[in-house]
């Protein structure tokens, strides 16, 4: 008879997908947020809005 293992988050990931997955969600983050801000920049260089 199989051993099932049990999900050990609400997700059903493992502890250490869960960090994999962490770290990659947290690095897609940080290249959105550097590309908005050279957009940011670009466009106040352009037009400033203050």
């Amino acid at each position: 008879m199989a051993t099932q293992v049990q999900p050990s988050s609400l997700s059903g990931l493992t502890d250490s997908e869960a960090k994999e997955f962490h770290a990659a969600y947290v690095q897609g983050f940080l290249a959105f947020t550097a590309v908005a801000v050279v957009a940011h920049l670009l466009v106040w260089l352009w037009r400033p809005w203050l």
